[in-house]
């Protein structure tokens, strides 16, 4: 599904990636492969971070957010791995453990200042 906006919360052990438009929600969990819950191996984490930007495809802005420092790693990872996804990437915000409906929330009155300037004048 190729959208305007995704909102990733992410965690050392999984990233749930949330992708939505004006009509369409999509929503998919990618889970790291290390067990350990703080510090994964860098190849575990490098694999993780990889399969959490392939998700990400075609999307043109993304907020991430999250209770601790993944979230920061993967935006330093993509700048130096996938510069599509750094590119897209708008901002980093702490969030403990919401539901998807309530991430999608979230981001929708984030995005609303994007999509505010996106929108056509002569439909206001």
């Amino acid at each position: 599904m190729s959208t305007f906006h995704a909102v990733v919360w992410m965690d050392h052990s999984e990233a749930h990636v949330v992708m939505f438009d004006r009509e369409h929600m999509e929503a998919q969990r990618v889970k790291s492969r290390s067990h350990h819950k703080h510090q994964g191996k860098n190849d575990d984490t490098s694999a993780f971070f990889a399969d959490t930007a392939k998700a990400l495809q075609g999307t043109h802005e993304v907020l991430l957010c999250g209770p601790g420092l993944a979230r920061n790693q993967f935006r330093d990872w993509c700048s130096k791995h996938n510069a599509a996804v750094s590119a897209a990437v708008v901002d980093s915000v702490a969030a403990d453990h919401p539901t998807d409906a309530q991430l999608v929330a979230m981001a929708r009155q984030y995005f609303k200042k994007f999509d505010n300037m996106a929108a056509d004048p002569s439909l206001s």
